[in-house]
């Protein structure tokens, strides 16, 4: 079988002047489930590991109840779900098993009642001992939520560790303001998942149902990306620009050639990809100056490195009609790329107490933001610029914003570019 994937890329410029100086180029890459593999669903083996420590009193420990009841309502019998609980004691609730009787799981669920403090790392433990219960090939998931700190954060990275081994990935959420979200970023990082802030309690049902469904779509494994390129041509830089901005880095397989893991690819969304290239001059002509290669699994079709290639063609030229010309779609997701580095250089200049780097790298992401329409952004930025100036510190729930919200300002609209 064939044609699970689509590979399409896009050049930001199609021309480049037929100068003397090396030119950098950016090419998007659209990495694309297709309609074979639309229908197809992979079973589940999700655990969830939820705060009910004091500070959860309330709206937020009654949101957790209803938002773990109405996931288990994506679930059915072929899918394997647990819950286990923590404050400074830990639970399992739910042992691992498959999803037969929602009824009785959502009476156990309804009990969770909130009391004591925060300790994250022995329920992580003990819910990767429920995960690997079952061993039949399920996509495994681990769903954190948690309100605060919590003691041996050492621990709870050497925990998220052992689930990146176990190939189980953490989605590590925070809600409210009071959580570490350094140590949720990195333990998501540690483990091969992600992390993400929960501002209103009212929005956890969505999360946990997205990440459900996320799981279930998760068709395509073992994705990995080749890029070779011609002599002359050297890579700079591999970002990920949906569902989240991240630089995925890449690793040299020789002096012009790199690999750049991807794993799953869900249907509906894929994969989107912005590649920074150094182009070395060249006499005006049209040129290959590289190939990208896709290598990929559908475990649920039987299939074992399936394969979808493109070449990437450019044109040097001395026209200067042609020289003008530039695909906007690419180039807005470009300044987006540009507007996240400059919050991301923001916030370690913060970290290492220049403040005035960090306004200043504010206020020009501010700007970006705004050419963009990403207005919302833009003022929680331009709000937290006002409290460096006078305060010389972020606020809690502004810091949250800026270092997650900044990952999501590319959407699907935004890569809907024409056809060539």
């Amino acid at each position: 079988m064939a044609g699970e994937v689509n590979l399409r890329a896009t050049l930001a410029r199609p021309y480049l002047a037929a100068t003397t100086t090396p030119q950098v180029i950016y090419a998007l890459l659209e990495v694309q489930p297709t309609a074979v593999v639309a229908q197809v669903r992979m079973p589940v083996n999700v655990c969830f590991v939820l705060d009910r420590s004091g500070s959860m009193k309330g709206e937020k420990i009654e949101r957790v109840r209803q938002a773990t009841s109405m996931a288990v309502d994506r679930l059915d019998t072929q899918d394997i779900a647990a819950v286990v609980i923590f404050d400074h004691r830990t639970e399992v609730l739910v042992p691992a098993g498959p999803v037969n009787d929602r009824r009785a799981f959502k009476e156990r669920v309804a009990r969770i009642r909130d009391a004591g403090g925060t300790k994250i790392a022995p329920a992580l433990e003990k819910a990767l001992v429920e995960i690997q219960k079952d061993r039949r090939g399920a996509i495994r998931r681990l769903v954190l939520l948690t309100d605060g700190q919590t003691e041996n954060e050492d621990e709870c990275l050497r925990r998220a560790e052992d689930a990146g081994r176990l190939g189980v990935p953490v989605t590590a959420l925070g809600v409210g303001k009071d959580w570490n979200e350094d140590l949720l970023i990195e333990m998501a990082n540690r483990s091969g998942g992600t992390a993400d802030y929960i501002a209103r309690p009212d929005e956890i049902t969505e999360y946990f149902q997205n990440t459900v469904q996320k799981a279930q779509n998760a068709v395509i494994q073992n994705t990995n990306l080749s890029l070779r390129l011609v002599t002359g041509v050297t890579p700079r830089a591999v970002w990920q620009v949906t569902p989240l901005i991240n630089n995925l880095g890449y690793k040299p397989i020789s002096d012009r050639d790199v690999s750049v893991p991807l794993g799953e690819l869900e249907t509906g969304q894929g994969r989107t990809l912005l590649v920074e290239l150094l182009v070395d001059p060249r006499p005006a002509g049209s040129y290959r100056v590289g190939q990208v290669e896709i290598v990929y699994d559908v475990p649920a079709l039987g299939l074992t490195g399936g394969k979808s290639k493109v070449d990437l063609l450019l044109t040097f030229t001395a026209d200067q009609g042609q020289l003008s010309q530039v695909n906007p779609g690419v180039m807005n997701i470009v300044e987006k790329v540009s507007a996240f580095k400059l919050q991301t250089r923001a916030l370690q200049d913060l970290s290492q107490g220049d403040v005035q780097g960090a306004t200043q790298k504010l206020k020009s992401a501010v700007t970006r933001l705004l050419s963009q329409g990403e207005l919302d952004l833009a003022e929680t930025m331009q709000q937290e610029i006002t409290n460096l100036e006078q305060n010389g510190q972020l606020s809690s729930e502004g810091q949250k914003t800026i270092k997650f919200q900044g990952r999501k300002t590319v959407r699907l609209s935004d890569i809907d570019l024409p056809k060539e």
